[in-house]
């Protein structure tokens, strides 16, 4: 299966966190946006992630050993609609250039980023984060 693994931070979140406020949005409106700074992905990641059976992507909190597999149904680079996405992202929301609509958000096993490969160099997700600063990856996983 092909995804994306995203780090995240809580350094602009609210108190409750980042996938509190985001559950907040699937139970208000049985989906959120999900917003990926910097570059877009490109239209074939895009279209290969989609074509999965349950598209997926890793969310991966930085400096924890927390990971949560969020289940999308799009993927787009226009702003959504201000309530389809937590308000704290307000401040910040033109420099977000990558959405994910997320319509459920689950704890990940402990051990799977050993399950995932890093697309581009083969490595595991769990050696080359600890080498990169990189905040996302195109990976390919092994469930």
């Amino acid at each position: 299966m092909l995804s994306v693994a995203l780090r995240f931070a809580e350094n602009k979140a609210p108190k409750d966190g980042t996938i509190a406020e985001h559950l907040k949005l699937i139970e208000k409106n049985g989906y959120v946006w999900y917003g990926k700074f910097g570059a877009p992905l490109s239209d074939k990641t895009k279209k290969e992630i989609l074509s999965q059976k349950n598209p997926k992507i890793l969310l991966i909190r930085s400096g924890r050993f927390e990971r949560y597999w969020a289940y999308i149904s799009d993927i787009s680079r226009a702003i959504p609609e201000k309530g389809e996405y937590p308000d704290y992202y307000a401040d910040f929301v033109t420099k977000i250039h990558a959405w994910f609509k997320v319509t459920r958000i689950e704890e990940a096993p402990k051990d799977i980023m050993g399950k995932c490969v890093v697309a581009s160099s083969k490595r595991s997700l769990s050696e080359a984060s600890k080498y990169s600063m990189s905040p996302y990856f195109i990976i390919e996983v092994d469930e």
